[in-house]
């Protein structure tokens, strides 16, 4: 029987995510480009109800030109469910930079390391 590693693989991941959440908060991409593979895309859908995104590029784009710190920002990792190499994640954050979102992840784990490889996302109305 091989030792289980859900606890270690557990920790990475938060840890992984941790980067995402401290970029966004802090405006700043290149706290949170480890946390993904260079490879990784993001999707969502605009207000017009119209699929947007592609490469992760455009993410860390858009966080270094559209948004500000946000010290006051929350977030919080609902769930992470692993399966051996592969694990997918949620994610709830409010203002940052007075947007919040639902964030989903998928992670691989490449090479002894977890990877972001895609992230799709759903902006809420803000009353």
């Amino acid at each position: 029987m091989n030792k289980p590693i859900y606890v270690q693989d557990y920790q990475a991941i938060v840890a992984v995510l941790d980067q995402y959440n401290q970029g966004a908060k802090q405006a700043d991409s290149s706290l949170m480009t480890p946390a993904f593979h260079p490879q990784a895309t993001m999707f969502g859908v605009d207000g017009a109800g119209k699929l947007t995104g592609g490469a992760i590029d455009l993410l860390f784009e858009g966080i270094d030109s559209s948004f500000k710190p946000s010290p006051e920002a929350q977030g919080a990792i609902v769930n992470v469910d692993i399966v051996g190499t592969a694990a997918s994640a949620r994610i709830d954050t409010n203002d940052i930079s007075g947007f919040c979102f639902t964030d989903f992840f998928n992670l691989l784990k490449v090479d002894g390391h977890w990877t972001v490889v895609s992230k799709i996302y759903h902006t809420h109305v803000v009353p």
